[in-house]
């Protein structure tokens, strides 16, 4: 009886891609609820900074920013994943894709405007 077993049973491949969904859902999530208080979250920016109104306005309106805060991530939750792999590092933000994915859709020519360097 063998005692070691294959790794490929106990992960097979396919899973990579169940991760990588799941990392971008995820994604998506928190960019859909910073994008709902996006607005809110300006307003009391803007009337906690402005100096010309009084400081028991401001006040409230810097509680308010950290009661907002408290109840939805905001937009410094949000970090850039390769729409393909889900991969975290390596993102080029333009276009959505990692290093290794973008070389290889810009190797078949499925990015127009972008082709190999030659001088």
């Amino acid at each position: 009886m063998n005692i070691v077993r294959s790794t490929t049973k106990v992960f097979p491949n396919n899973y990579r891609g169940v991760f990588s969904q799941i990392r971008n859902r995820r994604d998506q999530l928190k960019r859909e609820a910073a994008a709902d208080t996006e607005i809110q979250r300006r307003a009391y920016l803007y009337i906690a900074r402005n100096t010309s109104l009084p400081p028991t306005v401001r006040y409230k309106a810097q509680l308010g920013l950290n009661a907002l805060h408290e109840k939805a991530p905001g937009a410094t939750n949000v970090k850039n994943r390769c729409t393909e792999t889900g991969r975290g590092r390596g993102v080029l933000s333009k276009f959505g894709l990692c290093r290794y994915q973008f070389r290889l859709r810009a190797m078949a020519d499925e990015i127009p405007g972008v082709h190999k360097a030659s001088w």
